[in-house]
């Protein structure tokens, strides 16, 4: 048969692109070279070996050696990535019928777990930042109020850092959730290596959060789908914890990314690792000065008058090019420089690097900035506001989704009950989720950012004749 993807992957390797893309290894290998054992190491759960899901041997001492790294109290290997480790956590610290308070703007997998562990959302919005056209913090006093008004509630679930690097005052939060009883659950897909550097934003888990859900594979030099699920405080059951993860997990955990998980973490608690972090941090600082310093492009780094942005993680370069969409910018970073971006949103293109880049990487990147900008490229950009709306939920998200189900065209959506989940993807965030009213306003904006190529998932069928799933 023919081998497309081997094939494409091969491909790849000859390329010599630039990758400011996920993974964090960038397709290097670090000092320890483990991957040279591949597929050798490839094994399962025989004579000397552990059992991920219920580890008593070298697994079990492996997790604590990086609860020890990461200062966690104890610290699950996760080979489904944070998809898989949110569901877990999520479903051990609660039960169905719960109440939980939510960011609005979190990824996918925290509103597919609230579907299937049958919860009841209560959004709280990060502030849209109208000068710079960009979502950032949540404001604190906004989860005093939601928790005072409803008592019911089991936990609060916050992203930190939001895929553009901007971290809400997280100390706060937590001082805030815990005062009211609550658990404070924290999605830190991308900030796993925030906890190794005091030129970063803290972690998590220094700012008191009881679960965290680290994408070790985002920052760090770790294979694709490898997640750390730390427990922070006393208010985790562990054994519910287990329970979830033996529920989640299949029975065949790959030893291969188990081994990956392990390595990112011994890797860090090296003293090259952390001076390759301390020198990309630098060079990122620096890369956003010259980027900055070049006429037409600019390159977001907070806003002092915002006072949701207790920080922001430079190591994600949120940048755009005047008079040029930020799916263009992508496009032809790509295709005329073979440098590789994480996302584009209608203004902004992301630059996401790790410890692992190098020097050469960030200086193609400015100069290939510095190029476009002499471009006499003048794109007609609208007055978008990327705000997030407050949805029209007229029914249970798990409600909605186990229930009875019709295709519609999306032109004719508008008004119905959607049965899905309409995400732009990257970063993941959904538009609509089940339960909720598709309006004129969204379909509009569907719309929209399909005309200026921002993929969407969620939807069937061709662009011109998309199918919605509905009620």
């Amino acid at each position: 048969m023919k081998t497309p993807v081997f094939d494409a992957l091969k491909n790849l390797m000859k390329e010599n692109s630039v990758s400011f893309h996920m993974p964090g290894h960038k397709g290097k290998n670090t000092s320890f070279n483990w991957g040279d054992y591949i597929p050798m190491i490839d094994t399962t759960e025989t004579f000397g070996m552990d059992n991920l899901l219920d580890p008593e041997g070298i697994i079990l001492e492996s997790q604590k050696e990086t609860a020890r790294i990461f200062g966690a109290k104890y610290t699950q290997y996760c080979p489904n990535g944070s998809t898989g480790s949110i569901y877990i956590a999520l479903s051990a610290i609660t039960k169905p019928g719960d109440t939980v308070i939510v960011q609005r703007n979190c990824h996918k997998s925290v509103y597919n777990s609230m579907i299937l562990n049958r919860l009841d959302p209560i959004y709280v919005f990060p502030n849209y930042n109208e000068k710079y056209k960009v979502l950032t913090g949540v404001d604190p006093a906004e989860i005093e109020r939601l928790l005072s008004e409803n008592p019911q509630t089991k936990a609060v679930v916050i992203t930190h850092p939001n895929y553009y690097g901007v971290v809400s005052n997280l100390p706060e939060i937590a001082k805030i959730v815990h005062a009211h009883g609550k658990v404070l659950m924290v999605d830190e897909a991308h900030g796993p290596h925030m906890g190794f550097s005091k030129n970063l934003p803290p972690s998590a888990l220094s700012c008191g959060a009881d679960i965290v859900i680290q994408s070790v594979h985002k920052t760090l030099p770790s294979l694709t789908s490898t997640s750390y699920i730390h427990v922070g405080t006393d208010r985790i059951d562990l054994n519910k914890l287990m329970d979830r993860f033996q529920l989640y997990i299949t029975t065949s955990p790959s030893y291969l990314l188990t081994t990956s998980c392990e390595m990112a973490a011994a890797y860090m608690d090296t003293d090259e690792a952390k001076e390759r972090l301390e020198k990309n941090i630098a060079l990122c600082n620096k890369t956003i000065e010259r980027l900055n310093n070049i006429d037409k492009v600019f390159c977001f780094t907070g806003d002092p008058e915002d006072k949701t942005i207790m920080a922001k993680d430079n190591t994600k370069m949120l940048f755009k090019i005047k008079n040029m969409k930020g799916t263009t910018l992508k496009k032809l970073l790509y295709k005329d420089f073979n440098i590789r971006l994480e996302m584009t949103d209608y203004y902004y293109a992301l630059a996401l690097s790790s410890l692992m880049n190098d020097e050469e990487d960030y200086d193609r990147l400015v100069d290939a900035a510095n190029e476009l900008s002499k471009r006499n490229i003048v794109e007609e950009i609208a007055n978008v506001e990327v705000n997030l709306d407050e949805p029209n939920n007229v029914r249970p998200i798990s409600d909605s989704y186990m229930g009875k189900k019709e295709l519609v065209y999306l032109k004719d959506s508008v008004g119905r009950i959607s049965a899905t989940s309409i995400i732009p993807y990257p970063p993941g965030v959904p538009l609509i989720v089940p339960g909720e009213v598709i309006t004129k306003e969204l379909y509009e904006e569907i719309v929209f950012l399909q005309e200026n190529e921002i993929t969407i998932v969620g939807m069937m069928g061709e662009k011109d004749d998309q199918l919605v799933v509905v009620e």
